[in-house]
């Protein structure tokens, strides 16, 4: 149990990252900080923007990974999700993905994206979302419960799987216009936030609504009830905290950013993972 004195104490240390904080979210998010980095992994140079904080060093921090969809690049990511604006405290991390063959499109692989399946192609992202996450630990103060993932289309598909392949480091997830691994293959209990175009021609609805209905099962989640005030959003309680959030929006394949990203960030604030004993 805490004692008076260590909880005092406890405040004096984090009172200055509250307000850093607080100075930070009232700053435009991009006269912060977008970099570029570099990672080596089985020998082929891999790229992405990340968003720093100036806090990063000094305060816990959370990390949100964004993956482009196929065909797409880090820039889009940056733009299209905005994360930076959204959740400016945390560190935004935005990958390249190389050419690879999709599961709908470009059989060929002339286009960028992300494995969609465990061991497909040398397991080179999954490697790369393990190379990256530790550089970040190695150089900031990364909050470990806080360590998120989302992506769009392929990106959302990669996302799905990280949840598969590396759920035990992320809190939660917020796919879009994806699906997962079938049947769940993998999937143990973890928050999901999931955004579906109900009129997406490439991705179907009742495709995402079966990959749903199994994250739905990992986590023991139950029946639908609104989502506070988001009329879009729909909520599947499940025990621990671990609950399913399915925001569905008018639109097609194309990711709807702004309102649906804010709506994203609350749940991820909403859910930070367990702190290690």
């Amino acid at each position: 149990m805490l004692t008076h004195r260590s909880r005092s104490g406890i405040f004096r240390t984090l009172l200055p990252c509250l307000l850093a904080t607080l100075a930070l979210s009232s700053l435009p998010a991009r006269a912060q900080e977008t970099v570029r980095r570099e990672w080596q992994v089985d020998g082929v140079s891999r790229s992405g923007l990340l968003f720093i904080p100036p806090t990063a060093k000094s305060c816990p921090t959370p990390v949100v990974f964004v993956f482009h969809g196929h065909g797409g690049s880090s820039r889009n990511a940056l733009n299209s999700f905005g994360m930076d604006k959204a959740w400016p405290e945390a560190i935004s991390v935005h990958l390249q993905g190389l050419n690879t063959p999709g599961r709908l499109t470009d059989p060929e692989g002339k286009k960028t994206g992300w494995q969609s399946g465990p061991g497909e192609l040398g397991d080179r992202d999954l490697k790369l979302f393990d190379r990256v996450l530790d550089s970040l630990k190695r150089e900031f103060t990364v909050d470990a419960r806080r360590i998120y993932a989302t992506g769009h289309s392929n990106g959302g598909g990669f996302t799905y799987l990280l949840w598969a392949e590396r759920g035990e480091v992320l809190a939660a997830v917020g796919p879009s216009a994806a699906t997962g691994p079938r049947q769940g293959k993998g999937l143990k209990p973890k928050p999901l936030f999931h955004l579906l175009g109900e009129n997406d021609p490439l991705v179907k609805p009742a495709w995402q609504e079966a990959m749903i209905l199994q994250a739905r099962k990992a986590n023991g989640a139950g029946e639908g009830k609104p989502w506070g005030t988001e009329k879009r959003a729909t909520l599947h309680t499940g025990p621990g905290g671990n609950d399913v959030v399915v925001w569905r929006h008018q639109g097609a394949h194309k990711f709807p950013g702004g309102e649906a990203v804010a709506a994203m960030v609350r749940f991820f604030k909403e859910h930070p993972g367990k702190q290690e004993p």
